[in-house]
């Protein structure tokens, strides 16, 4: 696998303007994870599926559909915050650390080989809907 990733080529995304963020006691926080986090009633992820979902922050009725067996499963099935910490988002709003947990979160799923849809086509979408939303600050929960 280190072989295969050392090879992968980092696509150069250009320069990244400097924004300044709102305070984080008022800031909107949502979740992106790339740990292929799906709804029971969403349709699961394929093979390199660079295609999201979008997760309602109220439900809690996630299924792990991510095909890669690289990685250990024993912490997300003990506790979903693992990999999702929504709860722990929560938290901090009720003690006022950040202004409020969104209404709906991201998911992807990892392993992907090609980039370039994530880049050009999903990734901006996804970023988009967190846009209108009102999402100031993602929190990127790689897996």
């Amino acid at each position: 696998m280190l072989a295969y990733l050392q090879t992968v080529a980092v696509p150069d995304m250009g320069p990244t303007p400097f924004l300044t963020p709102r305070p984080l006691a008022d800031a909107q926080v949502a979740i992106v994870t790339t740990a292929g986090l799906q709804v029971s009633d969403q349709e699961g992820f394929d093979w390199f599926d660079s295609s999201f979902r979008v997760l309602p922050g109220d439900r809690r009725d996630l299924v792990m559909s991510h095909h890669s067996q690289n990685f250990d499963r024993a912490g997300a099935i003990a506790d979903l915050n693992v990999v999702y910490p929504v709860d722990r988002l929560a938290e901090l709003v009720t003690v006022g650390l950040i202004g409020s947990v969104a209404p709906t979160h991201i998911s992807f799923m990892g392993a992907q080989r090609e980039l370039t849809t994530l880049i050009h086509d999903s990734g901006r979408t996804a970023a988009a809907h967190l846009r209108e939303q009102g999402t100031d600050i993602a929190i990127l929960t790689p897996v």
